[in-house]
């Protein structure tokens, strides 16, 4: 699996950004002897608190990809990030549309590795912990890296998402 077009696309992108783990290592995808397809799964077999998950969700701004990273102690609140955003309508993405724009499936869509970089919004509850981990690319791959690291490897925006 360490060798899926995926995960390989995503280590691609961590290494070409000198992405950094939460102890100042290399942040590298490691696989998971089952798919985690939920926040809580990943938690649970990674020994970490659910908050620590940064979750990748992709949504539908008026046509427009949307990756939202957010902890996975709470859910993004999709109302108030359109008013925000100032976008008539936001909503979670079909499997395709997420396929189409990230090259990956829900349940392992990674925060780096796709075709072409995406806006991206970081939720800022992520901050609060020293290491926190995302998907890899695929649903049993996941890294380490910080929110700092996170912020920086994907451009993306510090964003009160919940």
């Amino acid at each position: 699996m360490q060798s899926h077009p995926n995960v390989r696309a995503v280590q691609d992108a961590l290494d070409d950004a000198s992405a950094r783990d939460g102890s100042g290592g290399p942040a590298t995808v490691r696989l998971l002897p089952d798919a985690v397809h939920t926040a809580a799964a990943a938690a649970e077999a990674l020994g970490v608190d659910v908050g620590a998950i940064a979750n990748s969700l992709v949504f539908d701004a008026d046509g427009a990809p949307l990756l939202v990273l957010t902890s996975g102690a709470h859910r993004v609140d999709t109302a108030a990030l359109a008013v925000r955003l100032a976008v008539t309508r936001l909503r979670r993405a079909t499997p395709q549309f997420v396929k189409e724009h990230t090259g990956q499936v829900i349940g392992g869509v990674a925060p780096v590795g796709h075709p072409q970089p995406l806006r991206t919004l970081v939720d800022t509850a992520l901050d609060k912990y020293d290491e926190i981990w995302a998907a890899g690319g695929v649903p049993q791959a996941v890294f380490p890296t910080t929110y700092a690291e996170l912020l920086r490897v994907t451009g993306g925006t510090p964003t009160d998402v919940a």
